[in-house]
């Protein structure tokens, strides 16, 4: 079973827990997007594996995930870019935002979300089992895609999406 570092409101580390026994609790704890742009400054999206415990088949930023290690988030999110994406590349912290989900369904996503973005051009060998499809798109294309169809993005993602502008 993976646990999830959980958080109080300044993001220290308090304690952990099982991450399915968090997400049905709503406890707040520690998270990582990553965002990969290529040379065209194009944003690497991720179509989320239909089988994934929530907002499978939806699509999403780079990667995702939970840190184990609460002094190295950084590396926590480089692992889990290969693991999920194929790639290796640095990647620089930019900023944290803490949100709150409810999808209806006895989940909940309550996280401090730590943000990491970096830069990739090549290959993309995604692993099947966490991704269904990727695609590069201009951040252009992306916000008429997220005005026309808000559904098919997770909701982290449209949270996370305006405060990247900030940052690129």
């Amino acid at each position: 079973m993976q646990s999830v570092l959980l958080v109080d409101e300044q993001d220290q580390v308090i304690g952990t827990a099982e991450k399915m026994k968090a997400h049905y609790d709503g406890a707040l704890h520690r998270a990582f997007s990553v965002l990969i742009f290529n040379s065209k400054k194009e944003l690497l999206l991720q179509q989320r594996a239909s089988q994934k415990y929530h907002s499978g088949g939806l699509w999403t930023n780079t990667c995702c995930g939970h840190p184990t290690n609460p002094e190295n988030t950084l590396e926590d999110a480089r692992q889990r870019l290969k693991f999920e994406m194929g790639i290796c590349t640095e990647i620089q912290p930019t900023f944290n935002f803490q949100y709150f989900v409810d999808f209806g369904n006895g989940l909940f996503e309550h996280e401090i979300d730590h943000v990491f973005v970096g830069n990739y051009e090549g290959d993309i060998p995604f692993n099947a089992d966490e991704v269904a499809e990727f695609k590069w798109l201009s951040l252009e294309r992306l916000e008429e895609e997220m005005r026309n169809k808000p559904e098919i993005y997770t909701e982290w993602f449209k949270i996370l999406y305006p405060k990247i502008k900030e940052y690129i």
